[in-house]
């Protein structure tokens, strides 16, 4: 297999493709612009390590090939580039990831600085937070590269791209196989170009699908809110009937509309867990406008029951024992409660899927947008310890993670086609100052 600096030196002479050429028949080396972001990306595309020549002083040859070596041996989407100390940092993961068009890790130095950030699908926001603020203290930039390295493999997620195994061999080229190269170039653009399209269109495939088995359950919660409201005995001109009161009963009914609204404009699986948080706040709205009716003291806002959302706000902590799994404390309603107490078994919110009816938690990654609007902050995970569902969403940035089951995966060619909000990475000052990064809730530590 070529090394990476072999792959590096053919970069250098074949891109771009007419200018590679004319280097070539010329003699000449290549130029290099340490800038350009362009040119990172070819060589990331080509190898899983590039260290600029304005940079070779924190990097050798050596031992940046050996860290290439390690990350294809390990056959993991993990990315490292090397940069000079003045290389502009405003949004340059965020850049370097759209350059590159690969879903994966991407770890970057630039002088005595290191940040890092991942496709929601390949690590979790929270992982690579983690991950970073865990090598910030290394000493030497080899030391902290490997560390980073190191740690990316055992919890990477993926496979590396395709376009790295380049099937060749040997130390060294001559120029007419360098030429060869560089005539391809142009044909491989419109080869690259079919494999993005081709991606693009499994992955929206696979989200249509996804959605439209969530539109089933969510449509059901909001038939069940709306029969609710239609059993509610209320109305705003009755006696003893306030401003208080009214708002709870306009804040139950705006919530019903704007589950309903969110629904029609969903177009991801992800869009689903407003329409649940919405749900949500609209539950607890008649279960403050019941209070004030009854004078009752106000209730604190609690999670919804969690064997089915849809019994409303919980009234406490149970503990409960799954089939064939640990116990755990679960937030449950009113009823459920005195179900546990007598020894019966709580009613479940059952979905349907290949194996037939089961509970929410044993039905896939499919159900997190769903669950997780109605259990946000870091919960939900707990709740399904030892779940199917809980399995993943075993890191506290759970949320990041919606639709691990669909979607591009690590490695995968994606192009300029990812959601940004997704591309997430190390939110406590890795660059000091808050400018790297960019893109939705991306945390730039540059």
């Amino acid at each position: 297999m070529r090394t990476p600096l072999f792959r590096g030196l053919m970069r250098s002479l074949i891109v771009p493709a007419a200018a590679a050429l004319a280097v070539l028949m010329a003699g000449a080396p290549g130029a290099h612009a340490a800038t350009d972001l362009s040119q990172v990306a070819e060589a990331l595309r080509d190898g899983p390590v590039y260290v600029d020549p304005a940079a070779s002083d924190q990097l050798s040859s050596a031992d940046a090939e050996a860290l290439a070596d390690k990350i294809e041996d390990a056959d993991k989407p993990v990315f490292v580039a090397v940069l000079p100390a003045d290389q502009p940092t405003q949004n340059l993961l965020l850049n370097l990831r759209t350059e590159t068009g690969i879903t994966g890790l991407y770890g970057v130095r630039v002088g005595d600085r290191f940040d890092a950030a991942a496709d929601a699908s390949v690590m979790s926001r929270q992982s690579v937070d983690n991950l970073v603020a865990s090598v910030q203290s290394a000493g030497d930039p080899k030391a902290q590269l490997n560390d980073f390295v190191d740690s990316a493999l055992r919890n990477v997620r993926g496979t590396a791209p395709a376009s790295w195994s380049d099937g060749g061999g040997g130390a060294g080229a001559d120029v007419s196989g360098l030429i060869a190269v560089g005539a391809v170039v142009l044909a491989g653009g419109a080869g690259a170009y079919a494999l993005v399209r081709r991606n693009r269109k499994r992955h929206e495939a696979e989200q249509r699908a996804a959605l439209e088995k969530l539109r089933v359950v969510v449509d059901e919660d909001i038939t069940a809110f709306g029969e609710e409201l239609d059993r509610l005995d209320f109305h705003p001109a009755e006696p003893g009937a306030d401003d208080a009161t009214r708002a709870d009963y306009e804040r139950a009914l705006d919530s019903y509309d704007q589950a309903k609204r969110l629904m029609d404009s969903a177009r991801r699986p992800e869009d689903v867990k407003a329409v649940t948080q919405a749900l949500d706040d609209g539950r607890f709205s008649l279960t403050e406008l019941a209070a004030r009716r009854e004078h009752r003291p106000l209730p604190e806002r609690r999670p919804p029951c969690f064997f089915d959302p849809r019994h409303g706000p919980s009234v406490a902590d149970e503990t409960w024992t799954p089939p064939g799994g640990t116990s755990r404390e679960v937030p449950v309603c009113a009823a459920d409660r005195t179900r546990l107490s007598e020894g019966r078994d709580p009613v479940i919110r059952e979905v349907d899927t290949e194996q037939g009816r089961r509970p929410y938690w044993e039905a896939g990654p499919a159900y997190g947008p769903w669950a997780g609007g109605y259990f946000g902050g870091g919960l939900l995970p707990g709740l399904l310890v030892g779940t199917l569902l809980g399995s993943m969403m075993a890191t506290p940035s759970y949320a990041a993670d919606y639709g691990a089951g669909y979607g591009y995966e690590g490695g995968d060619v994606s192009g300029a086609d990812f959601d940004s909000g997704d591309f997430g990475g190390f939110d406590g000052g890795g660059f000091g100052g808050g400018d790297f990064g960019g893109g939705g809730d991306f945390g730039g530590g540059f």
